[in-house]
């Protein structure tokens, strides 16, 4: 389906699934039937007695419900819910676990899930309805897709080919519009939308942190530069006017200065010496 790194193609292999998708696609499908088995008791808003616990409810988490930003991304709301972030799971957190190793990719899977939470809870703190679902890291590895396999060739719907990098433009966008145009749709679209900007934030930031170190050595380099021109420009102004006063001693005597160019002359040297020692 994608290119392998080997072969031009990035494919699932002999070997099947790479670990951390294989276990987050297991423990997500064991946690749904089990919630679907033992807790399907509801309440008004047709939450599940896990969701009500495990989901990320924003007012319980600012009252010390912190967990829940774990443990709401492997609840789901239905079927479909989980069919389509396990298919998702799968199709693009595959190919990145491959590509980056199973310790970054799990770091970046949480730090999307956890980062999606986070934003969800800041813009809506007093809402006593809990998210559930790995979306939120879902469109984080979405984005990284685009970004690491911009001109990747994915089929919409199965049908319609688009550039992953397109792909991606497209979805923010959707989610972005519906977040603010429709906040009682019953889906958290600025958790979708916090998961991808962590995972941007999370990509970059290796490069900005190294433009920023860069930088600042770039700005500290040329602070030495300016002050070995201007020390060389000090030292060739103090061995001219030394090179004038020994001129003078040689044509008239020592006895031809005056108290103030003594002093001058032996300032001078002295400065010239320790100028000489450093460098």
């Amino acid at each position: 389906m994608f290119p392998d790194r080997r072969l031009g193609f990035i494919g699932f292999g002999p070997g099947g699934l790479p670990p951390v998708v294989k276990n987050l696609l297991l423990v997500n499908a064991a946690v749904y039937f089990l919630d679907y088995l033992f807790f399907r008791s509801t309440n008004a808003y047709g939450i599940s007695m896990l969701a009500q616990t495990l989901g990320l409810t924003p007012i319980l988490f600012w009252h010390g419900h912190i967990y829940q930003v774990v443990t709401y991304m492997f609840l789901h709301g239905g079927f479909m819910h989980i069919l389509f972030n396990m298919f998702a799971l799968w199709m693009f957190g595959s190919p990145l676990e491959m590509t980056w190793g199973s310790k970054r990719f799990l770091k970046f899977y949480f730090i999307c899930g956890i980062g999606a939470g986070v934003l969800n809870v800041i813009i809506t703190p007093m809402s006593q309805i809990p998210i559930v679902g790995a979306s939120g890291a879902i469109y984080g590895l979405l984005l990284a897709f685009g970004m690491l396999y911009p001109n990747q060739v994915i089929y919409l719907y199965m049908l319609f080919p688009i550039k992953a990098k397109y792909f991606v433009m497209i979805i923010g966008g959707i989610e972005l519009f519906v977040g603010l145009t429709n906040s009682h749709s019953g889906v958290a679209h600025f958790a979708h939308l916090g998961g991808m900007l962590f995972g941007l934030l999370y990509i970059k930031k290796d490069r900005w942190f190294r433009s920023f170190r860069e930088g600042r050595e770039e700005k500290r380099r040329r602070k030495n530069l300016r002050v070995v021109w201007n020390r060389d420009q000090e030292m060739e102004k103090l061995q001219r006017e030394v090179d004038e006063l020994l001129d003078k001693i040689n044509q008239r005597g020592i006895g031809s200065l005056s108290q103030s160019e003594i002093t001058r002359l032996r300032e001078a040297s002295r400065k010239l010496k320790e100028w000489e020692q450093q460098a």
